[in-house]
């Protein structure tokens, strides 16, 4: 069993002598894992950086196996190590899709737009609303897209204002009457309406994060979404 792709590299542990497991995300065969045989040196450090856009080669007796993994470099994000905020960015997307994407199944959707989210994250600049879209693109992929054109109740497109903890559809302020305390508010970001600031941000993300921690409620065991989202969280929160 073979193949070459192209891939965003998650995570890395080291794996007996010099060696190392990884996580990619790939273009066309999904989140996987491999050994590279000397992964653990100094010389491969840098490349197996968590952002960082590898090219790979996996090979394995039985497709079942973890396989062998060749790493080749094609864009180091190693500029997001001098921004704390975009370091916990990157670190919270990498979470997410270790958390949320079954094992080989590919996602080429949400692979180019994290490979964009990524390179916003090393350009810097503005990219807190790219990263606030790529959490709904990620809902999308996982199943549980958000509905935010028309009102759930009345289907008027104006004046949105709430989003049902339910359904993930928009409710307009004349359809929540009384029933608004109960529902999660809307900010204009979160429909891609302008430019926004840190704290309308991490509103968008606590609607984005309640769906996401219902939806991988399996996976995260019944516990709070992983601590490298709610590190960028705590960050915007500042």
């Amino acid at each position: 069993m073979e193949w070459r792709d192209e891939a965003v590299l998650l995570s890395m542990r080291p794996h007996g002598e010099g060696g190392a497991i990884i996580e990619v995300f790939t273009a066309a065969h999904g989140r996987h894992m491999g050994v590279v045989r000397g992964g653990g040196s100094r010389k491969m450090a840098a490349v197996l950086q968590p952002g960082s856009q590898v090219a790979v080669a996996w090979r394995a007796r039985l497709e079942e196996h973890i396989g062998a993994m060749t790493v080749e470099p094609v864009a180091s994000r190693a500029a997001v190590l001098s921004d704390p905020i975009a370091l916990a960015g990157l670190g919270a997307a990498c979470a997410l899709l270790h958390h949320a994407l079954p094992e080989r199944e590919p996602h080429p959707t949400l692979y180019a737009r994290t490979i964009d989210l990524m390179d916003k994250l090393a350009a810097g600049g503005d990219w807190l609303g790219d990263y606030l879209r790529w959490e709904l693109v990620l809902l999308e992929e996982i199943g549980f897209g958000l509905s935010l054109t028309s009102c759930a109740v009345t289907g008027v497109r104006d004046d949105l204002a709430y989003v049902s903890p339910k359904t993930g559809r928009a409710v307009s302020r004349a359809g929540a009457g009384e029933w608004a305390s109960r529902l999660l508010p809307l900010p204009a970001c979160l429909m891609g309406q302008g430019p926004a600031s840190r704290a309308e941000i991490a509103e968008g993300l606590a609607v984005t994060g309640h769906f996401l921690q219902r939806e991988l409620a399996v996976q995260l065991k019944g516990g709070a979404l992983p601590d490298a989202r709610q590190r960028l969280v705590a960050r915007l929160a500042r």
